[in-house]
């Protein structure tokens, strides 16, 4: 090879190397948002609404490119267990907005919609950006009746950033926004909010009632099946997947309302951040409309959560000092 193609060969692989570096947002042809760090898949953005009734992230990829979240109902999901169809890997929605149902869905043909015909419906992106550092997608979604009309919107915002291989760190930001003429309420009920369905094998309790492998941990230090219902700063739900032991820790971040949150954490693999579901959490039956959240018309609510993706348990992950960056500001 003569000098200069090999000055070009290097020169191109250096060129290739630098635009798979850092975090990278693409759209491909199946109308999705594809996320890469360092030039391996991180998640997919699922926005269009074609085989469900909200936007999710699937695949979710941990530490060593570890599949962290459930597979079914987006794929076969070959000996996992076929509950919940609406647990889309990573997401975000609520079961009583204005007394509507955003969260549970039923299967009609080979599409899932929701339950009482509601969806919350992919607007447009307001930002899509890569870079060295980080990655950021900003959009915006309208929650709608069945009847199409529209009782509340949001901005969301996820930032990825580009970290070692062995974790994978991102924030999701929300504000949820009434419509300008008329109020809405965030009714009391257990099934909300921030949500992510852990990968089977991590589970508390396999099928069957089986004990699983997995583990449960609070920043109170309940831990395992007294973690439901509790209020806590950052919750960690850890588990073997494909023979080593990873962890999701979700962080409340000191500035959302009602914080800290409660933890809709589940034996099954169910792992939810809800500040709605008041009467529930705190066994309070004669107080259904307890947690009820009215967000006055035309203002809006913001939440603000962390998801650390890491080796080990939580000690080994230091997630308590990962939550005390994430208070403080501090880049990840």
């Amino acid at each position: 090879m003569k000098a200069s193609s090999v000055t070009l060969f290097l020169f191109c692989g250096a060129l290739a190397a630098r635009a798979a570096a850092g975090v990278q947002i693409e759209t491909n042809a199946d109308n999705l948002l594809r996320i890469t760090i360092n030039g391996q898949l991180f998640t997919e953005y699922h926005f269009d609404g074609s085989d469900c009734s909200r936007p999710y992230y699937y695949p979710v990829l941990g530490p060593g490119q570890t599949p962290m979240t459930r597979e079914y109902p987006m794929g076969p999901g070959q000996g996992e267990q076929h509950d919940h169809p609406h647990h889309r890997s990573l997401w975000y929605a609520h079961s009583k907005v204005n007394g509507i149902d955003f969260w549970n869905d039923v299967q009609k043909g080979s599409k899932f919609v929701s339950a009482d015909g509601a969806r919350i419906a992919h607007r447009k992106f307001l930002e899509i950006k890569s870079g060295q550092d980080s990655g950021v997608i900003r959009s915006t979604d309208d929650w709608l009746a069945k009847d199409g009309t529209v009782q509340c919107s949001d901005e969301r915002t996820l930032t990825v950033y580009a970290r070692p291989d062995n974790e994978r760190v991102f924030d999701f930001d929300i504000t949820l926004r009434a419509p300008e003429n008329e109020p809405v309420v965030f009714g009391d009920d257990k099934d909300g909010a921030m949500a992510i369905r852990v990968a089977e094998s991590m589970r508390l309790q396999q099928p069957d009632k089986k004990a699983g492998q997995g583990h449960i941990v609070e920043s109170t230090g309940d831990r395992d099946e007294n973690t439901w219902g509790k209020r806590a700063d950052w919750c960690d739900y850890f588990g073997p997947v494909a023979g080593k032991t990873v962890g999701i820790a979700i962080f409340d971040h000191p500035s959302n309302p009602r914080h800290p949150t409660w933890w809709h954490v589940r034996d099954y693999g169910l792992f939810a951040a809800n500040p709605w579901g008041i009467h529930y959490f705190e066994n309070k039956k004669t107080q259904p409309t307890l947690g009820d959240m009215t967000i006055p018309a035309g203002q809006s609510v913001t939440f603000r959560y962390r998801f650390y993706l890491h080796e080990g348990d939580e000690l080994q992950a230091k997630v308590a000092e990962h939550y005390q960056d994430y208070c403080t500001g501090a880049k990840p």
